[in-house]
């Protein structure tokens, strides 16, 4: 169909911590030693005349910028490898306006040779969908890019040459309470058991249609009580991506007994045992909420 398919982890070495793009094409986070002597090499090969990766850099904040790129330290264990997916300027050469596949002729040519681990060649993954979401999820990653083959790199603009498709995660999860808004609910509160325990787990606000909310209201209201079914509430804080529930923010809730369960999507499960962008699906009333554990 024209478009060529790469792994989303060949752009973001840490899924729950999205990167930086440089104008080399590689993900910049914290990175180890080995990767920044690495990364010296490919900076001489590709970069001659700065003045032609001004319109680029434009935008860096100063601890991207690359005046400040190899001063990085911190080390990321295990070891941690940089994944090259695409070259802009080649031996002081804009190369953006050339196609995807002329600019991968030029890395295997010319940047391949020169180097080697923990500096990896992210390949065109050549398999058809249904094998490559089957891996995606397999291994827990978030999701596939797709690039033309002929497409140019156009900073800034988002063409539809390019197409992030992610992959959602998915499982049962207990309805345990919700935020009320001025007609039903905005947000549901969800969680799943754990010997024997309520444990929270996130809230949505995705995936209902204005029907969709006053039917499951319906259903829900009833069902309120006085108390937090949650074991681990309150939480000390919000958390990077606000999915935790402090004592603040609980005082909004409305709880329910935990009877109701529901088929939820999401992208992945965050360090600290929250859910990260999550969308309801449906009801399982197949399903009991003591069966529902964090799979």
């Amino acid at each position: 169909n024209g478009y060529m398919k790469s792994n989303l982890t060949a752009i973001a070495p840490s899924r729950s911590r999205p990167a930086e793009k440089l104008s080399c094409a590689l993900a910049i986070t914290r990175i180890s030693a080995s990767v920044i002597r690495a990364l010296q090499k490919l900076w001489r090969l590709s970069l001659t005349e700065p003045s032609l990766m001004a319109r680029s850099w434009r935008s860096m904040t100063p601890v991207n910028h690359p005046s400040t790129l190899f001063k990085t330290t911190a080390v990321l264990k295990p070891r941690s490898f940089y994944y090259l997916f695409d070259v802009l300027v080649l031996k002081g050469r804009d190369v953006m306006s050339e196609p995807l596949t002329s600019r991968r002729k030029l890395i295997e040519k010319h940047i391949l040779p020169k180097l080697a681990d923990p500096i990896r060649y992210s390949p065109e993954l050549r398999a058809g969908l249904a094998g490559l979401v089957h891996s995606v999820k397999t291994q827990g990653l978030e999701g596939l890019v797709a690039k033309r083959r002929d497409s140019r790199y156009e900073p800034g603009l988002r063409s539809g040459a390019w197409q992030k498709m992610r992959i959602n995660q998915g499982q049962e999860l207990f309805i345990g309470g919700y935020t009320p808004s001025d007609k039903n609910f905005d947000t549901l509160v969800i969680g799943y058991y754990e010997e024997g325990k309520l444990l929270y787990a996130g809230r949505t606000r995705n995936g209902f249609t204005p029907a969709l909310r006053a039917q499951l209201f319906k259903k829900i209201r009833p069902m309120q009580i006085n108390d937090c079914p949650f074991a681990n509430l309150p939480e000390k804080k919000t958390g990077r991506w606000g999915a935790g529930l402090t004592a603040a923010k609980m005082k909004e809730c409305k709880w329910l007994k935990p009877s109701l369960v529901g088929q939820f999507e999401f992208v992945e499960w965050t360090s600290d045992l929250h859910l990260r962008h999550t969308r309801f699906i449906a009801l399982r009333e197949d399903k009991r909420p003591r069966d529902v554990r964090r799979e």
